[in-house]
C-alpha cells in the first residue's frame, strides 16, 4: 500500500455516503500510483531474446558491444536501476545512478548499478559528485560501448554540473527566485539547461560516439524530452536570449548573482556556445524512449473505477495553470456531475503551479483539493483526492489532500478560512488540522500529479 493513513482518511468521512466516496478515490489513486511503479514499467518495457535487447520499437545487439554502462538520475533512477539489472545481469559492465538521499545508497539490490544518494528538491556538492563518478566511468567513449541512461523526473536537480563560472549557490539562488515567482517546469528548465554543462543536450555530446539508450520515465505535462530532467539527451531549441527573458518575465533578473547574468550575457554575445540544437551529429545514435508518464497513473486510475460500478471519464493529463483556480473549476464539473443519475467519477492529471506570496506551507496539489472544496461546500456525495505522485507535494512531506462535502465546514468549525489560508499559501496547516493529508512517503517515482474525483 503507498497511502499509508488509508483507514483514517476513509473515517473522516461523517456519512456512510461520504466515507464509500472517499475510499474509491483513494483505492483509484492507490492503483495509479501502482502502474507508475518503475520497476513495473521497465519490466513490461524491456525485454532480452536471442541476445538482443528490446525496447518498444527499438533493438540492441547486446553482443557487440564492449561496454554496456548505466548512468543517470531521477526520482525514479534507483528501481529502474534495479529493475534492469533483473533484466540485463552480468550483461552490465558497470553503473552509477544518483538517487535521492531518501533512497538507500550502496550496491543494495542494484548488481553492478551503484545508487549514490544526493538531494532533492535542491541540488547539493554530493549530485556533483555522483555526475562527476558517471563520467570518469564512461571515461573517453567509443562507437563500441552502450550507455543506457536513466532518467525521470527531479534528474535537473539530481544531476547538477555547472557551467563553468557559475557556482551550486548560484544555480540554487536562482531555481529558488523562479519557483517562488511561479515559473512553469519548461519556464524552470530554459534558465537551467543555460547554466549547465550537462543538462540541454550537453550529456549526449560527452557520450559521442558511444550508442546510447535513454530510458525515460516522464514528469513533464506533454511528455516533451527536451524538458523532462532539463533535457540532457535532447536537442535544445531554447536560446540564452530566452532564458534572460524568463528571467526578466518574473522580475528575477536583477535578483540573481552576477556570475549568472554574466555567463548570460556572453551567451547572448555569441562569445560561449549554445546548448546543441536539433540536427547535431551528437544525437544520431541517440534513442530516448519514453517508458512511462502520467497516462500510465491515469488510465489505471480509471480501470479501477471501471472495475467498482463507477463511470470514470479522463478528463486529461495535462492540466496546468493557477493549482487553486484549477481545483475551482474541478469543483465546478463536480457540481455538474452531481445532478447526473448515474455514479459518475473524473480523473485528471498534469502540473498545476503556485505562485507564493504568502508565508506558510502547502502545495500545488492542497490547493487544487481546497479550490475544489470550495466548490463542492456541503455535498456529501462528493470526495476527491489530489496528491503528486512522488509522495512529497510543495514544502510539505504530505502526497496531497482528501476533500468531500464537509472540508469546509469542517475548517471553518476550527477557525480556518479557506480564503485566508489560500492568501498566506498555508494549506497544510488547514489539511492537517483536519486530519486529511494523504501521506505516502517517497515513492520512488515521479509521473506529474493526480487527482480523482468521484460522486456516488
Amino acid at each position: 500500500m503507498y497511502i499509508k493513513n488509508a483507514a483514517e482518511l476513509i473515517e473522516n468521512g461523517e456519512t456512510e455516503t461520504a466515507r464509500r466516496a472517499r475510499r474509491l478515490s483513494l483505492e483509484a489513486v492507490e492503483a495509479a500510483l501502482g502502474a507508475a511503479e518503475p520497476g513495473r514499467l521497465i519490466k513490461s518495457k524491456l525485454s532480452v531474446r536471442g541476445g538482443q535487447l528490446f525496447v518498444q520499437d527499438t533493438s540492441f545487439e547486446l553482443a557487440k558491444f564492449r561496454r554496456i554502462l548505466v548512468i543517470g538520475g531521477g526520482k525514479a533512477s534507483g528501481a529502474m536501476a534495479r529493475a534492469l539489472d533483473s533484466v540485463l545481469g552480468d550483461r552490465i559492465t558497470a553503473g552509477i545512478v544518483n538517487v535521492p538521499d531518501s533512497q538507500t545508497i550502496g550496491r543494495d539490490g542494484s548488481g553492478k548499478i551503484e545508487l549514490h544518494r544526493t538531494t532533492h528538491p535542491l541540488p547539493s556538492r554530493a549530485g556533483i559528485e555522483g555526475v562527476e563518478l558517471m563520467l570518469d566511468l564512461v571515461g573517453k567513449p567509443t562507437k563500441d560501448d552502450l550507455t543506457i541512461c536513466l532518467i525521470s523526473g527531479g534528474g535537473s536537480s539530481l544531476l547538477p554540473m555547472p557551467r563553468d563560472g557559475v557556482s551550486l549557490a548560484d544555480k540554487i539562488e536562482v531555481t529558488r527566485a523562479l519557483l517562488r515567482a511561479g515559473a512553469t517546469i519548461q519556464e524552470l528548465n530554459v534558465v537551467r539547461k543555460h547554466l549547465s554543462s550537462l543538462k540541454g543536450g550537453w550529456l549526449a555530446q560527452r557520450l559521442y560516439p558511444s550508442v546510447v539508450l535513454s530510458l525515460v520515465i516522464s514528469d513533464v505535462v506533454g511528455n516533451r524530452l527536451d524538458s523532462i530532467a532539463s533535457g540532457p539527451l535532447y536537442p535544445d531549441s531554447s536560446t540564452f536570449s530566452d532564458a534572460v527573458h524568463v528571467l526578466k518575465k518574473f522580475s528575477a533578473w536583477e535578483q540573481i548573482p552576477d556570475s549568472v547574468t554574466a555567463l548570460l550575457r556572453r551567451g547572448v554575445e555569441g562569445t560561449i556556445p549554445e546548448t546543441p540544437k536539433p540536427g547535431s551529429r551528437y544525437f544520431r545514435k541517440v534513442s530516448n524512449v519514453i517508458i512511462g508518464s502520467n497516462d500510465d497513473a491515469s488510465n489505471a486510475a480509471v480501470r479501477r473505477l471501471k472495475s467498482r460500478g463507477q463511470r470514470p471519464v479522463l478528463l486529461t493529463t495535462s492540466l496546468e495553470g493557477e493549482a487553486r483556480f484549477a481545483g475551482m473549476f474541478m469543483g465546478s464539473v463536480l457540481l455538474h456531475a452531481d445532478a447526473m443519475p448515474e455514479p459518475s467519477s473524473y480523473v485528471v492529471g498534469g502540473e498545476t503551479t503556485v505562485t507564493v506570496s504568502g508565508e506558510g506551507r502547502g502545495g500545488r496539489n492542497q490547493e487544487f483539493a481546497l479550490g475544489a472544496a470550495m466548490k463542492t461546500d456541503g455535498n456529501q456525495r462528493v470526495a476527491m483526492v489530489a496528491l503528486g505522485t512522488d509522495g512529497l507535494d510543495g514544502s510539505t512531506d504530505a502526497a496531497g489532500a482528501i476533500i468531500d462535502g464537509s472540508t469546509i465546514r469542517r475548517g471553518r468549525s476550527l477557525g480556518f478560512s479557506p480564503e485566508e489560508i489560500l492568501r498566506q499559501n498555508d494549506t497544510f496547516r488547514f489539511f492537517g488540522g483536519l486530519g486529511d493529508l494523504v501521506m505516502t512517503g517517497a515513492t520512488g517515482t515521479n509521473v506529474n500529479d493526480i487527482a480523482v474525483a468521484v460522486v456516488v
